[in-house]
């Protein structure tokens, strides 16, 4: 149950009332900043708003963005509850079975309160990017982790994750072997550097191309690849991505082009674009060398296991332009 209708002060006494009730059965956080178990061993975390106790083994998590449910995943411990980038959103799928079942808690952008402190959480991952004006809220709900942005820090969110669960060597671990694993795909595609890679995503209000500091972006980078010039983002504030209109759907060519959709809205607009006829004229649409790929792994999966995902895509797809 959301908060509809309710005043800032109404909300808040609710969700202490709430979270009164989930620290005194699990020994919750003790407020903001310096949350912390009052049964059971603690450590003591440094993130994005400071420093809070978290407990030494945390068995009931809520994750508050998709990079954590990533994170989660990878170090093999399923969440209670995790917020999902709307309404319409599901648990991702190539996260399989398991995560189906985790209970929704809101979006993003806009949390549910009430419905994390009945999940009686003794931990919580979030983002001060997306969830900041909640943090002291949720910190009187359980010990509260925040990594400080999205994408482009992905594998240093990853770490911080591994750490506030209480993972950090296996994190560690992870991470080196899919680091591992990207630098092989990229030694058998022979000189990566020569193949330009393009990356569109539609969105339901714009079509954007993926620059080097975006997720995918930085993943590519780690095979090697090459980029098209006009996606390097050169001289841009933010390289992660930069709109672009229908009308300039012709700039987006490279050697391969991988495409993705955010949603139905989304699809029907990349339908209907790569139906015209200036996406047509494009050299890697003639050539048959366009990729439709799953925009949870590629644009949300933002972590380890979607990264790897990524990886076996981009071999899959890129291998043949070698051999040819």
């Amino acid at each position: 149950m959301r908060f509809h209708g309710f005043g800032r002060l109404a909300r808040g006494v609710a969700v202490v009332a709430m979270a009164g009730l989930a620290l005194t059965a699990c020994g919750g956080g003790s407020g903001s900043g310096d949350s912390g178990s009052s049964a059971g061993a603690t450590r003591t975390v440094k993130h994005a708003m400071g420093e809070t106790k978290v407990p030494e083994h945390p068995s009931r998590i809520v994750v508050l963005d998709t990079d954590k449910l990533d994170s989660l995943y990878t170090l093999g411990i399923t969440p209670v509850g995790a917020a999902l980038p709307d309404e319409q959103s599901g648990i991702p799928k190539y996260l399989g079975p398991s995560f189906a079942t985790i209970k929704s808690v809101g979006t993003l952008q806009e949390p549910d309160l009430e419905a994390i402190a009945a999940l009686q959480p003794d931990l919580i991952l979030g983002s001060k990017f997306r969830q900041e004006k909640f943090y002291d809220e949720l910190s009187k709900i359980a010990p509260t982790v925040f990594t400080e942005k999205v994408g482009i820090t992905w594998k240093e969110n990853f770490l911080l994750d591994a750490e506030a669960v209480g993972k950090k060597a296996e994190g560690e671990q992870k991470l080196q072997a899919y680091e591992a694993q990207a630098k092989a795909v990229g030694q058998e595609l022979g000189d990566p550097a020569k193949l330009k890679i393009s990356l569109i995503r539609f969105r339901p209000a714009e079509i954007r191309e993926y620059g080097p500091d975006s997720f995918a972006g930085i993943v590519l980078n780690d095979i090697g690849v090459g980029r098209p010039q006009q996606q390097l983002l050169e001289g841009k504030a933010d390289r992660r991505f930069a709109p672009i209109s229908p009308e300039q759907i012709d700039q987006v060519d490279g050697d391969m082009i991988f495409v993705s959709a955010f949603g139905p809205d989304a699809a029907k607009q990349q339908a209907e674009v790569t139906a015209g006829p200036l996406w047509n004229k494009l050299g890697a649409v003639k050539a048959g060398h366009v990729q439709v790929v799953d925009d949870e792994i590629w644009m949300t999966g933002i972590g380890v296991t979607a990264a790897g995902k990524v990886v076996e895509d981009v071999k899959k797809y890129l291998m043949p332009l070698i051999q040819k």
